[in-house]
């Protein structure tokens, strides 16, 4: 659906007012000691297009600056630089994959109450120039002025060849799944 379609509203997120977090899981002999950090997605930017009458025709597009992403748990400024600069360098390569972004037109909705849905996004994320196929589940309240949606869905880094981070000569391993959870509000734009 585009945005010239007469039926569709458009709504933009509202960064500041949206919570994006991804939490990184530590295994390994050391995992007890270990640290799992939780990782805020400072900059991004989602649209959607929504069709208040048949909300299944919608579609949505979030994308995410790579290098937006920092340790948001209360560490050290030398654990968090560490963290970071891994992340970032090692893990991400930012410099050449500058943009994580899910696109989405294919979903399934069930009405939950007047203006809410509980709905599945069948779209594609693209990370780390990899794209592949990822279902979201959320719960989206939509009305005429704004749009919330929360919810959560997990990653294998593997999947998208991203280095599995270890440290201590490999006692402290960083697992394969990703849980991204998403608190997000969406302002409706003319």
């Amino acid at each position: 659906m585009g945005p010239s379609t007469e039926t569709g509203v458009h709504y933009v997120t509202d960064a500041r007012a949206s919570q994006f977090t991804v939490q990184v899981f530590s295994g390994g002999l050391l995992s007890a000691f270990g640290h799992s950090p939780t990782i805020a997605i400072r900059d991004f930017l989602g649209a959607a297009e929504v069709d208040p009458e048949d909300i299944v025709h919608s579609s949505l597009k979030v994308t995410i600056k790579a290098d937006s992403l920092a340790v948001r748990d209360d560490i050290s400024d030398k654990d968090r630089h560490e963290i970071e600069r891994a992340m970032k360098q090692d893990i991400l390569e930012t410099a050449e994959y500058a943009e994580i972004i899910y696109e989405c037109s294919n979903l399934a909705a069930t009405k939950a109450g007047d203006g809410q849905y509980s709905v599945t996004l069948n779209g594609n994320l693209t990370l780390h120039g990899v794209t592949h196929s990822q279902a979201v589940t959320a719960r989206v309240a939509v009305s005429e002025d704004s749009l919330r949606a929360f919810g959560s869905f997990s990653v294998l880094q593997t999947d998208y060849d991203l280095t599995l981070a270890s440290v201590a000569g490999g006692a402290l391993k960083v697992k394969d799944e990703l849980k991204f959870s998403f608190n997000i509000l969406a302002r409706r734009k003319e």
